[in-house]
């Protein structure tokens, strides 16, 4: 493993985003995003952390820059590449953030990390999904377009102006397919699957698809403390309530740069 952060590294620059390099803070925060998202959504999270922190944002393929490189339609596969990237990195106390998909691929990686023995995350906050070995009937990457488009306006997570932009809708599509056949063909067994790190789980009261119960279901997947933190509002409560969330990140923060 390299013992600094291996920022010449092309393959790895694809991976992993600095919108606003802070190599030299002493802490991280890692950001997974959700399901058809993209790095770039993290960029307002990136401005607000990077005065004390370390902040990446994940580029999966099949996105924005990578559109032209197939997704990775298993959360399995693509939670190895992500490890392998992040074992090029700097070893330093850190905290993962995901949303939706990204809680689970976040989760998926803390696990791998703990089981190599190093970078592991000292924390993981899981926002807007459901535990790890709950399930459901979901078959929304089997649908048409019209049926994904359906979905996504469910959600109220995507830019209204994309939604209404058919080229660009036609262009993002295959991405969200390939991410919603990831997370909706994941299994996961709890007796198989904890992390040793604390989980803060964040949910919406009103998430169509995340109970409070299945919420709290995160508590079985961790061996260290559990918190859940209920916002008002739907699955993308975090886009509303930046201020709030970005208040949980930053307690996450402060409890390893103390520990």
């Amino acid at each position: 493993m390299n013992s600094t952060d291996n920022s010449t590294d092309g393959s790895t620059a694809l991976w992993l985003r600095r919108y606003h390099p802070a190599t030299d803070r002493d802490v991280r925060l890692v950001c997974f995003p959700h399901a058809g998202g993209s790095a770039s959504f993290y960029h307002p999270v990136s401005a607000k952390h990077s005065p004390v922190a370390d902040v990446i944002a994940l580029q999966y393929p099949g996105r924005q820059d990578r559109r032209r490189e197939p997704c990775v339609t298993d959360i399995g596969t693509l939670a190895d590449l992500i490890t392998e990237k992040l074992l090029t990195q700097s070893e330093k106390p850190t905290v993962f953030f995901g949303h939706s998909m990204g809680a689970v691929l976040a989760f998926e990686t803390a696990w791998r990390l703990e089981q190599k023995g190093t970078n592991a995350p000292r924390a993981i906050i899981a926002s807007g999904r459901r535990a790890p070995a709950t399930t459901r009937p979901e078959t929304v990457h089997e649908r048409d377009d019209d049926g994904i488009i359906a979905e996504l306006k469910l959600l109220n997570g995507t830019d209204p102006g994309l939604l209404g932009d058919d080229e660009i809708l036609r262009m993002a599509l295959p991405a969200i397919r390939g991410d919603y056949r990831a997370i909706e063909t994941y299994r996961c067994d709890p007796e198989d699957r904890a992390v040793r790190c604390p989980i803060t789980v964040l949910t919406g009261d009103a998430d169509p698809r995340t109970t409070l119960d299945e919420a709290a279901a995160w508590e079985r997947h961790t061996e260290g403390a559990f918190r859940l933190e209920v916002f008002p509002g739907g699955h993308f409560f975090l886009a509303t309530q930046p201020a709030a969330v970005n208040a949980q990140i930053s307690r996450e923060l402060e409890k390893i740069g103390k520990s």
